[in-house]
């Protein structure tokens, strides 16, 4: 069952921000059910914010929820705690979780930052409190960057389950889950930036690589 932490702010997770109120108010708008609103906060975090895995960040500031909220590219850890905070903003019960995943949602130039490996560590999700039970989501891929990827968006439905893409195109296997890291109130930051680094070197904090690929965000449109 959600404890009074699952609802309260973290340092991270500052679901008592005024910027994260209002990202969260202005996705669920008029909804008043709970799974409405989780629904609502999924989607917008999902794709009004770029996913972009070079944008991995040592500085402990650009991972509180309010900071997530005023970027346009971000990866899946500063995401989930969008989506938990704004969960809690409204309401609802909200916590972190953790996982190791093989990712086919790969370039040659995010081959390279990440030292040819195609596993993932600490991938971020949330998990909601909702009807009684926990439900994962992962906000992490927009839908435009899916269909470069050929690949649907994970959509949420307030009830199910809705991590990563289990197949790609033609049945191809897309994500695989590893390792549970379990589930967390707030941020465990130096615990994650300590596995990026023993597992990928201190370069992935900082892009080595050049160039644009299917994960560079389109170039903001200018106005007429």
């Amino acid at each position: 069952m959600p404890q009074e932490e699952h609802l309260s702010p973290g340092h991270f997770v500052d679901s008592d921000s005024p910027v994260v109120r209002d990202f969260a108010m202005a996705a669920v708008g008029s909804e008043s059910s709970p799974t409405g609103r989780a629904i609502a906060l999924f989607d917008s975090v999902r794709d009004h914010i770029w996913y972009d895995p070079f944008t991995c960040s040592t500085d402990p500031a650009e991972y509180r929820a309010s900071a997530v909220a005023r970027s346009t590219r971000n990866w899946c850890v500063p995401k989930a705690v969008l989506l938990a905070a704004g969960a809690r903003a409204v309401g609802i019960p909200a916590r972190l979780g953790f996982a190791d995943v093989r990712n086919h949602f790969q370039t040659p130039r995010l081959r390279e930052q990440m030292g040819g490996l195609d596993v993932f560590v600490y991938h971020g999700y949330a998990e909601l409190f909702l009807d009684d039970r926990w439900v994962k989501a992962t906000p992490a891929f927009n839908a435009e960057l899916c269909a470069r990827f050929g690949v649907d968006p994970i959509t949420f439905d307030g009830e199910h389950d809705a991590l990563l893409h289990p197949y790609g195109p033609g049945g191809s296997t897309y994500m695989e889950y590893l390792a549970d890291r379990g589930t967390y109130d707030d941020l465990p930051l130096g615990d994650i930036l300590t596995a990026l680094h023993r597992t990928y070197g201190s370069g992935i904090t900082s892009v080595t690589s050049s160039g644009a690929d299917e994960f560079s965000a389109p170039a903001p449109r200018q106005d007429s």
